[in-house]
């Protein structure tokens, strides 16, 4: 009888254990590390960069942002390109600061990339914002903002004008290389979220460096080839966020992942996760 008994708590205490097991289990599980999918110039590698093509295909490919590139024209307008200049992505040329936003909507944005987008046109970061505005997350870079004096003034008027100067879901994001530029936009712009971008000169970047980049700053974006399990750490250990760029292949990506990093920035959105969003 007294063994039966035995046999009875040994029976009890391992069930209890296996109970504990799974549970403790299922929530690492529901606790699983998100890592937010960021289309670089919208989904730039099936569609022309920087166009509303692409920033639509990325919202269709389930991309939880889509990153812009931000300049102004000569007219003072905010237009939405990456290169100084017109020449390679579109069939202009010059300075893209030599030419007036009517001018620039004369061009052809997307031949360049594909017959199929022939006619794309360059979009204003208020068409952006009004097109996608609580459909998908954005992440603004100003681009070389020490050619275009006053643009984080304009930036944050047209937040403001859109009442969305005060994110509630981390859904609008600024970043520039130029981190005077970000501390500019944070006087502005107090309550969102900022990113510092970091090139490969940043691969020696300093515990002391990463405290001063945290005073102003949410996000620290590297380049993703200076990144190693122990900057990684650093980082996080500051309480900076890390969206590195620009992810081009599968093999980048899984690597980023297993380095614990809380976003990827990429051309190919399908390389972060592979659940295309139905068409309707």
């Amino acid at each position: 009888m007294k063994r039966m008994f035995l046999i009875f708590v040994m029976v009890l205490v391992m069930m209890a254990m296996y109970t504990v097991s799974t549970s403790a289990a299922s929530n690492s599980m529901g606790k699983r590390h998100h890592v937010e999918n960021i289309a670089h110039r919208g989904a730039s590698g099936h569609a022309p960069e920087n166009t509303m093509a692409a920033f639509h295909k990325a919202f269709w490919m389930k991309a939880d942002y889509i990153e812009v590139d931000v300049q102004m024209s000569k007219d003072g307008e905010l237009v939405i390109i990456h290169d100084t200049t017109l020449d390679r992505t579109t069939d202009g040329s010059g300075l893209v600061s030599e030419h007036t936003l009517e001018e620039m909507k004369q061009l052809d944005a997307g031949s360049w990339f594909s017959n199929e987008y022939a006619g794309e046109k360059i979009p204003t970061l208020e068409e952006v914002l009004d097109e996608f505005r609580g459909k998908i997350g954005i992440l603004i870079e100003l681009k070389s903002p020490e050619l275009y004096p006053g643009i984080e003034e304009k930036v944050a008027e047209a937040l403001k004008d859109r009442n969305m100067d005060k994110p509630r879901n981390n859904k609008i994001i600024i970043q520039s290389f130029n981190h005077d530029s970000v501390i500019k936009t944070k006087s502005l712009l107090p309550r969102v979220p900022l990113g510092v971008l970091a090139g490969m000169s940043w691969q020696d970047v300093t515990d002391e460096e990463l405290e001063e980049f945290a005073t102003y700053a949410d996000y620290f974006n590297p380049n993703q080839n200076i990144l190693n399990p122990e900057l990684v750490e650093r980082i996080h250990d500051k309480k900076l966020k890390i969206w590195p760029y620009t992810v081009r292949e599968q093999e980048q990506a899984d690597r980023l992942l297993k380095l614990g990093v809380d976003g990827i920035i990429t051309d190919f959105p399908e390389y972060v996760y592979h659940h295309p969003r139905p068409r309707r």
